[in-house]
């Protein structure tokens, strides 16, 4: 593709990086991702690959913009409060790079629409920006079925966690690691236990980044560790997982041959032991 004087400029600094360079940059704008979720991981996610040139950034999402929101929530304002989140921030990614196709979804992900929707116009890579364990589940499966590589964050309180999908490459999916959510009430939601709002911005940015070296084919991706931060003490532990043979959706004999809509309640984060 011929890039304008503006693009060049724009992504100059991507470009005289030798592992990104005009071809990288080529790919970065004519690749496609999934955002599910504009909250707390999500809205850092999707400010920083629009600022990359991802030429078409999806986001689904069915909530509006609440007031709570906004202590973490960067891609939305207060003038957007009320406002459905897909809306505000297709609003914000279009004023701050116009190169982007924002697509949006206003509509909560369940097992009767997210297959759809990530084969809407077959996304090179999904990101979890969801806050709570069903949504994971049923993320994780459906990329899982429709072989899609994808990003997992969560947060709460001070604490975060990712971890990266690559089908086919023998990598551990999430419910090899956490196998089924817990039961409902059982770990406390960011509502009742809160959560320090620039923990979205760091492990949100993470995502980014996995999915940007994804695309460009460079560096080493989280698939396979499991990556934890605690902001109390500014420590990073990179966990290495492995594949279950006995996983439900990935495993040598998968028993999940549906996507499952489990009860949930918002904004969870489970840990690994």
């Amino acid at each position: 593709m011929d890039f304008s004087e503006e693009q060049i400029e724009r992504y100059s600094r991507h470009i005289i990086l030798s592992e990104v360079g005009v071809e990288g940059q080529e790919k970065l704008l004519n690749s496609k991702i999934l955002i599910i979720g504009t909250g707390g991981l999500g809205a850092p996610a999707a400010m920083y690959l629009a600022a990359a040139g991802i030429g078409t950034i999806g986001l689904v999402d069915g909530d509006v913009v609440d007031l709570s929101n906004l202590q973490r929530q960067i891609i939305h304002q207060t003038k957007d409060v009320g406002k459905p989140k897909v809306q505000s921030g297709k609003e914000t990614i279009n004023e701050l790079n116009p190169d982007v196709n924002v697509i949006t979804y206003n509509e909560l992900v369940n097992s009767g629409n997210i297959l759809d929707i990530i084969k809407d116009r077959d996304y090179d890579f999904i990101i979890d920006g969801t806050d709570n364990f069903p949504a994971k589940f049923l993320i994780n499966d459906a990329c899982v079925l429709s072989k899609k590589p994808f990003s997992h964050g969560g947060i709460i309180r001070f604490q975060g966690q990712l971890t990266t999908y690559i089908p086919d490459n023998g990598t551990p999916c999430y419910r090899c690691i956490f196998q089924s959510p817990p039961p409902a009430g059982v770990v406390p939601t960011c509502r009742e236990a809160g959560v320090l709002g620039v923990m979205g911005g760091i492990i949100g940015s993470l995502q980014a980044t996995e999915a940007l070296k994804y695309i460009l084919k460079i560096g080493s991706t989280l698939a396979g560790y499991l990556l934890t931060y605690n902001a109390m003490t500014m420590e990073f532990r990179k966990i290495r997982v492995s594949k279950n043979k006995n996983c439900g959706i990935c495993g040598e004999h998968p028993t999940i041959k549906k996507l499952i809509d489990y009860e949930q309640a918002a904004c969870d984060l489970k840990t690994a032991n």
